[in-house]
This record gives C-alpha cells, sequence and structure tokens, in this order.
C-alpha cells in the first residue's frame, strides 16, 4: 500500500530563470538563506525536471507555491504556471501571491481568484530574523492594519491563505488566524523548527500547539532541513509525529519543497522517509497524509489529476 499510495505534493515550486525574474535566484546569493548555500538550485526547475525526481513515487497532482517571482508582476507567475499546466501534468492548484498591504492588493487578489486554478494566496509579512530581535518593520507585518485589513480579503475570494512565518512568530499568528475565521489557513513547513537545541525545540512547540488549537488551520509537513546538518531521519520523524498528534491526519500534508529541500535530501529519499515514519498508521490515516487532506484543502479538481 505504500508503496503505491497517492501523493498531492503540497508544496513545490517551478522557474525558468532563462524567461523569467526571481530576485533571489537571478541576483546576488543571499548570505543569510535559511538553508545556507543554495548555489546549487539557482538554475531552471521545470516539471520535466519534477518528472524525473518523483518518477519511483505515485504522484498524482501538486500544489505549486509562489517562488518570489518578480513582486512588480505578481500575476505573471500564475499565468505562466497555467502555460505549463496545458503542456505538462503539472501543478494542478497554485498559491499565488499578493502584497495585503499595498494600495492594489484587492485588485491583485481579484485578478489571481478568476484563475480556476488559484487556490489560495501566500503573503509573506515583515518578521523578526531572529527570536531575540526587539524590533521589526511594522508596515507589512501582522500588526499592520492595512496588512490585515488585505487579508480580510481571502474570505470575499473564496481562497485559503498560506501563512510562513518564523516559529518566534506563531504566538503572534494565532491573532490573525482569528480574524479569518472562515478561511482555510495553511502553515507552511512544520512552522519551521530550525533551532534543534532543547530550549528551540520548547519554544516552537509552544506556538505551534497554540495555533494547532484554532479549528481553520492546516499544516504542511514539509522543509525539515537545518542549516548545518544532513536530514535527520529520528528528529524529524520525531517532529512529525507531534505535528500529527496536534493537527490529527485530516489537517496534515505531506509536501516536497522541492527543488528547495534537494539542498538536504532527494525527492526518493524524502518522501520514503515519509512513508516509512507513518508505516504503521491506519490506511486512512495515510491516504489523508499523502492526498486527501490536500485535495479537500485546495479544493483540487479530480479531472486535473494523474491518476493510473
Amino acid at each position: 500500500m505504500s508503496e503505491d499510495i497517492e501523493i498531492i505534493d503540497a508544496h513545490h515550486h517551478f522557474w525558468d530563470l532563462n524567461k523569467n525574474y526571481y530576485p533571489f535566484l537571478s541576483d546576488k546569493i543571499d548570505p543569510d538563506f535559511f538553508l545556507g548555500n543554495y548555489k546549487s538550485i539557482r538554475k531552471n526547475y521545470l516539471p520535466v525536471d519534477y518528472i524525473k525526481d518523483i518518477k519511483s513515487h505515485n504522484v498524482i497532482g501538486t500544489v505549486h507555491c509562489e517562488a518570489e517571482w518578480d513582486r512588480q508582476d505578481q500575476v505573471g507567475e500564475t499565468k505562466w504556471l497555467e502555460s505549463l499546466l496545458k503542456k505538462n501534468k503539472f501543478p494542478n492548484a497554485i498559491v499565488g501571491h499578493a502584497w495585503f498591504h499595498k494600495n492594489n492588493a484587492e485588485a491583485v487578489i481579484a485578478e489571481q481568484a478568476s484563475f480556476d486554478i488559484v487556490k489560495g494566496i501566500r503573503s509573506k509579512p515583515s518578521v523578526k530574523f531572529s527570536r531575540n530581535s526587539l524590533q521589526y518593520i511594522k508596515d507589512g507585518s501582522m500588526q499592520d492594519e492595512k496588512w490585515r485589513s488585505g487579508l480580510k480579503l481571502l474570505e470575499k475570494y473564496n481562497l485559503n491563505y498560506d501563512l510562513r512565518v518564523l516559529c518566534w512568530h506563531l504566538k503572534e499568528a494565532v491573532e490573525i488566524v482569528r480574524l479569518i475565521p472562515n478561511t482555510k489557513v495553511v502553515i507552511n513547513h512544520a512552522g519551521f523548527p530550525w533551532d534543534r537545541s532543547k530550549e528551540g525545540m520548547e519554544f516552537w512547540r509552544k506556538g505551534i500547539k497554540l495555533i494547532s488549537l484554532e479549528p481553520n488551520t492546516y499544516i504542511k509537513l514539509s522543509e525539515f532541513g537545518v542549516n548545518g546538518q544532513d536530514w535527520n531521519y529520528a528528529e524529524n520523524a520525531n517532529i512529525i509525529y507531534e505535528l500529527i498528534d496536534l493537527f490529527i491526519p485530516k489537517r496534515c500534508m505531506f509536501a516536497s519543497n522541492f527543488p528547495v529541500s534537494k539542498l538536504k535530501v532527494t525527492f526518493n529519499d524524502l518522501f520514503n522517509n515519509y512513508k516509512k515514519i507513518v508505516e504503521k498508521f491506519s490506511i486512512d490515516e495515510k491516504k489523508a497524509l499523502f492526498s486527501k487532506t490536500a485535495i479537500k484543502t485546495y479544493n483540487i479538481d479530480n479531472k486535473l489529476l494523474n491518476k493510473q
């Protein structure tokens, strides 16, 4: 069962550096990138590359999350991705981008929503880059009333919110989750348990437990890489078990974060690890974790899936 189980990869990226502009890939390397040196992924990653990576697994669909495409052309990425689907098997759902605190927020959100394949928006709020930072830019943060007003527009357009914040902002994020009780909020990358020290994990644990209590939250079991160390099976398995206990399988979904995660693990090893970690779970729980939760959360059109 686990070998052939249907998979929806709930978070990945495509990019074509020859045709499109992604500042973090095209400009100077960011020395503070969360996984360290990322030179090896500063090249095209397209459906043909993804299909090679997933060849040993039964991936029937994917959710593409915005990849920091040129912010001056926020809907351009969506148009490009839709053209990819017409020629390839993927992606089957899109999380687009819109700046919530900008004057054109509703216009961009409305245009994104006009594409049937767009199921959500990711708009990264301004954050502190370390747990001990005392200040950060309020403009565009979760405390910015204009940002909050833009966030609230998602319900009007029936779009999810993909929430990507560092773990020291999870407690704060509970506030904004409560502002949008009728909107599905999908927490990216397990809430980023980066600091694997005892103190660091306790800090992450408090935040993730608080946000898990909100009934409109879901979580992507993804990006367990840590700068400076190899992909740690034992540590990551324990984190995954904690998250499944908190959110239950019907609110959890496995994802790859490829090609970013290639910095730490191959797709084959990653999904073999996922399968091994949950091998003792029931068939229904496995189906939820690997596909059903993502299909339901992102309302993926069954006709777009690549079932054998």
